[in-house]
């Protein structure tokens, strides 16, 4: 049963990659991106990680989408003024990732796993618990230093982003 799932979330995964790249909608794209980080998150619970699953729903398919389709729309991208590139650049880039794809999977397929066998201590590395109790009695310190970067950058967005009124109120008024 968890090879099924596993091929199905494959599938969904590959598919929606290749949808993110092809389709010439950017909200399309931004969409077809959240489905593969939710497909993404669930090869994350077939492996057992349920903390990693939950953290990479909330930070991708939440915060970085958002955040990217919110910029689509402050960029106010119309499909119909984007130049096309001739089909010389689009048959070169083909050409240049079937050639990569080939380099990785010779690559992968020559590959051997590091670890003949899995050694099961009998503890839980992956759970919440172990996971909370690392981070709030010995990663504390830079666990607060992240939370205040992140404030930080948050704050700059959003100054970045806000109109400047003020000054064309004043040219306005001239």
């Amino acid at each position: 049963m968890g090879e099924i799932i596993f091929y199905f979330l494959a599938a969904i995964t590959l598919g929606t990659a290749f949808l993110t790249v092809l389709s010439r909608n950017p909200i399309h794209s931004a969409i077809y991106l959240v489905i593969c980080f939710f497909s993404i998150a669930g090869h994350y619970l077939l492996l057992n990680a349920q903390f990693l699953a939950i953290v990479h729903i909330i930070v991708y398919s939440g915060a970085i989408m958002i955040l990217m389709l919110f910029t689509i729309m402050l960029m106010n991208l119309h499909a119909n003024l984007e130049k096309y590139k001739p089909t010389m650049i689009n048959l070169g880039a083909t050409v240049g990732f079937c050639l990569l794809g080939l380099i990785l999977i010779s690559g992968l397929m020559h590959t051997k796993p590091v670890v003949e066998s899995y050694y099961y201590g009998g503890e839980d590395f992956q759970s919440i618990n172990v996971l909370g109790q690392v981070l709030m009695n010995d990663y504390v310190v830079p666990f607060e230093f992240v939370s205040v970067l992140l404030l930080v950058a948050m704050i700059g967005a959003v100054l970045i982003s806000k109109k400047d009124t003020v000054k064309k109120d004043t040219i306005k008024k001239a």
